[in-house]
């Protein structure tokens, strides 16, 4: 039923209409007084006992408590590591200023143990500080740390060397991935401990993984998990997260069940109430908007859908979480992808058509729900932060280039094999591989014919520099014309995300996957380069020749140019007219992939990572230059 009908759909079976066991108390009605939980705040609430608590009492509908008051979680999600870090506290004083009271983020393993045994929590993947700033502001916290997270992450936040073992069962009691989860949890459970409530922090809930019923592989694995966030020292309440429909699949006894939805349904409850009938409901997500994936069109929730269903939310005093109120920006090579029928990766842009814009601004949405939280409120909400501002720059024309073929001398050590190595399994990165970016296979071979391979996502092929096709995972066969001698064969293989979600992550090994022939007979002896981009490539490559930028090329390479920023930075969006697709890196950072078949068509440029005056801008485009990289004020969208 359309959201657009919700209040007077619920209105209708409130006190009357049955869902199996389940009605809705008359208690649970229209609510009418104001909340006061100005004493009910991180800093102010020093005495702790109890915790985030569930009551039910007789006739009454169930409730959550905190430190034994009545509390509703008008949460919202903002995910730290995608947004810049310096950037971190406006986002979080607006998710204050429009009447939430909880923040909730995933915890990416993927970005966090990059390879095996190498943990990163700086920077802008600093969990304790970001949580740490969300208390300050007065913000109650929820973490959700997985393993697997889904997210519209690459893999779903799972490493991507988890891949390199084909007898590892991911998300499973499989002893090799339990053995990875118990390394990672050594790492990371230590650093949430001490932000839990019951030890002065924030964290007042703990998610335990995120969305199994939907996989459900392993009876046991839940409760695996489980006990491994308990052995650790987690003692705040535990929650799962499912779909409306999975919730019975992916729940464990001991963790509040929770649901995730788009639109509130006559029976979004049912399977929940069956469940837990005595337990207060909490959406974990309610998706306030949707992500966006390349080629396909730009997706939006009406504002008046969302103002309907959280007005309901609040008058029948349920619990919820935005989803996301920021989504900010898939950087770098971050994003996942989809599968219906083929691979869809998901775009640059994790705007989500959430509360906030990609770049921190107020959207409708925004108003509409500071209007609603606001006036349940007894007291006022604190005033929404001025915008960061934003500016447009001179063009950028690029004026130095380099082929691709020119750069391979600056990448690590190529590695040299008889047969073809997927990404994963190249033995680099201390023997965890490849997570990212291109790699580039080499061999000679002496007659065309019909070349066969299996590529991940997408792959150029070459006779020397000149482009002669392409494949996919879905296009394995090509025909090489005839030659004369022998020629170097080389296929540019572009990884576009991994699958984050349903069993097809098991099979999202990236690069050349099995053998490569032509006419049927394997070729062999190969010589394969790693292009994973990273900020220390791009500091080797000032010491290239680089060349001036020639009227026409086609086929892969780097350009370079400067922008010019002025003496006071600001955020930007970078449109590439002309271009066709690739990647963008300021002053080293990786903006992400713009693509010309849309729905995006910019890509924002926080002003954060911007010096005064001069700034590095180089692109790797992988078929053919435009002419300008321009700047300007606000996002483009392609219409379909």
């Amino acid at each position: 039923m359309a959201v657009f009908f919700l209040p007077l759909t619920l209105s209708s079976f409130i006190p009357r209409i049955n869902y199996g066991e389940y009605m809705l108390s008359k208690t649970a009605g229209l609510h009418q007084s104001r909340y006061n939980w100005s004493h009910l705040t991180p800093h102010k609430l020093k005495n702790r006992s109890l915790g985030l608590g569930m009551v039910s009492t007789g006739g009454k509908a169930a409730h959550f408590t905190l430190e034994g008051h009545k509390f509703l979680i008008f949460g919202g999600s903002i995910h730290y590591f995608r947004v810049p870090r310096e950037y971190w506290r406006d986002r979080l004083l607006k998710l204050k200023a429009c009447g939430f009271n909880t923040l909730t983020t995933y915890i990416p393993w993927n970005l966090h143990e990059p390879e095996r045994d190498k943990f990163d929590f700086t920077g802008n993947l600093d969990l304790e500080a970001f949580v740490l700033m969300a208390a300050e502001i007065g913000l109650w916290v929820i973490l959700r740390p997985g393993p697997y997270i889904c997210g519209e992450i690459d893999l779903g936040g799972l490493p991507s060397w988890l891949l390199q073992d084909p007898n590892l069962q991911l998300r499973t009691t499989s002893k090799d991935f339990v053995q990875a989860v118990d390394k990672y949890f050594n790492h990371l459970i230590p650093k949430m401990v001490p932000l839990q409530y019951h030890q002065g922090g924030p964290v007042i809930a703990v998610q335990v993984e995120n969305e199994y019923g939907s996989f459900n592989k392993d009876k046991r694995y839940m409760a695996y998990l489980k006990g491994a966030l308990l052995e650790r020292g987690i003692v705040e309440l535990l929650l799962t997260s499912d779909t409306e429909d999975k919730v019975v699949n992916g729940s464990i006894h001991g963790a509040l069940a929770t649901v995730n939805l788009r639109f509130l349904r006559r029976n979004s409850f049912l399977q929940l109430h069956q469940l837990q009938s005595n337990k207060p409901f909490l959406i974990m997500e309610y998706w306030i908007g949707w992500f966006d994936r390349w080629g396909h069109r730009h997706s939006v929730t009406r504002v008046n859908e969302v103002e309907h269903t959280v007005s309901a939310f609040i008058n029948y005093e349920i619990s919820f979480n935005a989803y996301m109120f920021h989504g900010g920006t898939n950087f770098g090579f971050m994003n996942g992808a989809s599968y219906t029928q083929k691979h869809l990766s998901v775009v640059t842009s994790y705007d989500y058509d959430a509360v906030l814009t990609e770049a921190g601004d107020y959207t409708e949405k925004y108003f509409k729900l500071r209007h609603l939280l606001g006036s349940v409120s007894a007291i006022p909400l604190p005033s929404s932060p001025h915008l960061t501002p934003k500016t447009v720059y001179p063009a950028v024309r690029p004026s130095l280039y380099l082929p691709l073929w020119d750069v391979l001398q600056y990448i690590d050590e190529p590695v040299k094999t008889r047969t073809p190595i997927n990404m994963e399994n190249l033995p680099i990165n201390n023997g965890s591989g490849q997570s990212f970016g291109f790699i580039l296979y080499e061999t000679s071979i002496c007659s065309g014919g019909v070349l066969y391979a299996e590529a991940h996502d997408v792959a150029q092929v070459f006779l020397n520099n000149i482009i002669i096709g392409f494949l996919s995972g879905i296009v394995q066969k090509m025909h090489i014309p005839k030659f004369k001698g022998c020629q170097l064969l080389r296929i540019l293989v572009e990884n576009q995300g991994r699958v984050n979600y349903s069993w097809r992550i098991q099979e999202e090994k990236k690069g050349l996957v099995g053998s490569v022939s032509i006419d049927g007979i394997a070729l062999k002896n190969f010589t394969i380069y790693p292009l994973e981009m990273k900020k220390s490539f791009f500091k080797r490559l000032r010491s290239a020749p680089w060349r001036p930028v020639p009227e026409s090329y086609l086929g892969p390479a780097f350009y370079k140019g400067i922008l010019r920023a002025g003496s006071s930075p600001a955020d930007t969006f970078l449109s590439l007219p002309g271009w066709h697709c690739g990647f963008v890196f300021v002053n080293g950072y990786n903006l992400g992939r713009y693509w010309k078949i849309g729905p995006q068509e910019s890509l924002y440029l926080p002003g954060v990572w911007l010096h005064p005056k001069d700034n590095e801008i180089i692109l790797f485009e992988k078929i053919k230059r435009g002419s300008f990289i321009r700047s300007r004020g606000k996002p483009k969208l392609k219409l379909f």
